[in-house]
């Protein structure tokens, strides 16, 4: 059972959660933001990173048996660099990914549950107010079995 599990069936009122994003735009420093009105020194594989504080708000997918997983994330207050990176990113069709991952404030050296990594596949940009869609793995889509045996993998095939 994960701390997040945990936390959730004992509804502690002395520890409060942290979500947090991180956005990786090839070629550039990661934007990282948390929700809140302070700044977070949080933990990534050891090392602490400055997460920015904003109003993050975090609309989890559903659970259910569609294959493809969706997250939304609304940031209001994007800088405009932020902005531009992204564009640009999307733009040259290089991918960009988010990672989300929520701590407890009474733990901040690393995430309470495994972190979500996840490929931007839409948002936009209204004002200084961003939203980003981050999908999963579409497993609906995936070809089965993985490996397809063509004439340059299986040159008997072309007899076939």
């Amino acid at each position: 059972m994960t701390m997040v599990a945990v936390w959730y069936a004992s509804a502690p009122t002395d520890e409060v959660a942290i979500a947090s994003l991180e956005i990786n735009v090839p070629g550039h420093d990661p934007i990282r933001i948390c929700n809140g009105y302070e700044d977070q020194w949080l933990g990534i594989e050891g090392i602490y990173r400055l997460f920015e504080a904003e109003s993050l708000s975090v609309a989890l997918p559903a659970k259910n048996t569609t294959g493809q997983q969706t997250l939304s994330f609304g940031v209001p207050g994007v800088n405009g660099i932020a902005q531009r990176y992204v564009d640009d990113a999307l733009e040259a069709g290089e991918v960009v990914t988010m990672t989300y991952r929520m701590y407890l404030v009474n733990d901040k050296s690393a995430p309470a549950e495994r972190p979500k990594i996840m490929t931007v596949v839409g948002g936009g940009f209204e004002g200084a107010d961003a939203t980003f869609e981050g999908s999963y793995y579409d497993l609906l889509n995936s070809a089965w079995p993985r490996e397809r045996y063509t004439v340059e993998s299986a040159p008997g095939v072309q007899y076939l």
